[in-house]
């Protein structure tokens, strides 16, 4: 097994973590300065348009897609040690078009999108011309179980009319974000519950959509992208909309989901290992009873542990993404589903660590401890919650040992 990330990731990791310390880290407060000030804070701030240029311009963007003639081409393998590095600030993955949920909507329409789709709404995400947002989960129903899902996606002659609550829809209020792909009912009486659901583009200027309020999770609104909810009151879309066809909703969501969620692990040990290294400067510089706190023993057992977590969720993560490369992303389930679960505990328990070694300094938006938790802690319930993950990965794991040759046993 090689331990050692291949020379096109190293050049990539040389160069990003060159781009981060020069133009993103000097630039965290200003980012949160000019969304503070601007008459509306889910526009895109100015900063964020000049890093996003430079990025371009130094050859570092669209960095998630494998595909070498519309991204990096990089393996999922090459490119974690990226989504680490520019995960270790939470709005920093747009400025290199690799942000959620716009590269997993890049993703859906390259794979499952037809050519007048991919022309209209790929094209121009890729270029980074607009946003996009993904409407999958719904208030009135527990929404870890797909199958629950409400809104209906009804054909109507040449069109789908569509009538729905959506809520957490991240990037729906986003001032670029211009279409949403929306999963729903298109036929709810289908006696396979997985087949009555389909995926459809819902530009966001057609009549009968509308952003409700902006949601909190620990008193965070996350503009300028945020979370909101989204009303669809008879929203009439044309049929050529539906993405692969009607009642292949899941096979898409499956298809999106899985590279979703191990992105999400790559990006949280960014900020686990950001965490850690501000701990360990923090500790050095504060003193308490009489010596400073790094000679705590408690505090030196505290980083110890902090990083051996770290450690043991960062290569379960470049296991599963080494897994998804070799064997495609279904054979490589288990592994996901054991990072979904690890990943974010193991961060959110670094960054609580992290917090109380700051003191009450580490509560504040005087460092990005506050925010960063926030977002490990809802990360156990996006992308499905800790349960419906630990409940699928059993069923498999019993499955596959519990035929196993009694030999073995």
């Amino acid at each position: 097994m090689d331990f050692e990330h291949s020379p096109k990731a190293q050049a990539y990791i040389e160069r990003l973590t060159h781009f981060m310390a020069e133009y993103v880290y000097p630039a965290e407060h200003l980012f949160h300065e000019q969304v503070a000030a601007a008459p509306n804070k889910w526009a895109m701030p100015p900063v964020m348009a000049e890093l996003k240029d430079r990025a371009k311009a130094a050859g570092l963007w669209n960095l998630s897609l494998s595909d070498p003639d519309l991204g990096a081409g990089l393996t999922n393998l090459e490119y974690a040690p990226l989504a680490e590095i520019f995960g270790r600030v939470i709005w920093a993955p747009e400025i290199f078009n690799c942000n959620p949920p716009d590269a997993g909507n890049m993703e859906l329409l390259l794979h499952y999108g037809d050519e007048a789709q991919k022309a209209r709404w790929l094209a121009p995400l890729l270029s980074g011309e607009i946003r996009s947002a993904y409407a999958m989960t719904e208030p009135a129903v527990a929404s870890s179980d797909a199958t629950n899902i409400e809104t209906l996606i009804l054909r109507d002659g040449d069109d789908y009319v569509i009538n729905g609550h959506k809520w957490f829809i991240t990037a729906a209020m986003y001032e670029p974000c211009r279409f949403m792909i929306v999963m729903g009912k298109s036929d709810p009486d289908n006696p396979s519950r997985h087949q009555q659901q389909s995926q459809i583009i819902v530009p966001m200027d057609t009549p009968g959509v509308r952003l409700g309020r902006a949601l909190t999770t620990f008193g965070y609104d996350e503009p300028p992208h945020g979370h909101c909810e989204v009303f669809f009151d008879n929203v009439r879309v044309p049929a050529e909309n539906m993405i692969l066809g009607a009642g292949r909703g899941f096979e898409i969501a499956q298809g999106r989901l899985g590279p979703g969620r191990i992105h999400h692990c790559m990006r949280l040990i960014g900020l686990g290992q950001r965490a850690l290294e501000f701990a360990c400067k923090r500790v050095v510089d504060r003193v308490a009873f009489g010596k400073p706190l790094a000679e705590q023993g408690s505090v030196r057992e505290g980083i110890a542990t902090m990083a051996t977590d770290l450690e043991q969720a960062r290569l379960l993560t470049l296991r599963a993404a080494d897994r998804m490369d070799r064997a495609g992303n279904k054979a490589a389930r288990d592994l996901i589903a054991m990072a979904k679960i690890a990943v974010p505990t193991v961060t959110g328990r670094i960054l609580d660590m992290a917090i109380q070694m700051h003191g009450a300094a580490g509560l504040t938006g005087d460092y990005f401890l506050a925010e960063a938790y926030n977002y490990s802690r809802w990360m156990r319930i996006g992308d499905g919650p800790d349960q419906v993950h630990m409940a699928a990965l059993g069923k498999q794991l019993i499955g596959q040992y519990a035929g196993a040759d009694a030999a073995g046993r």
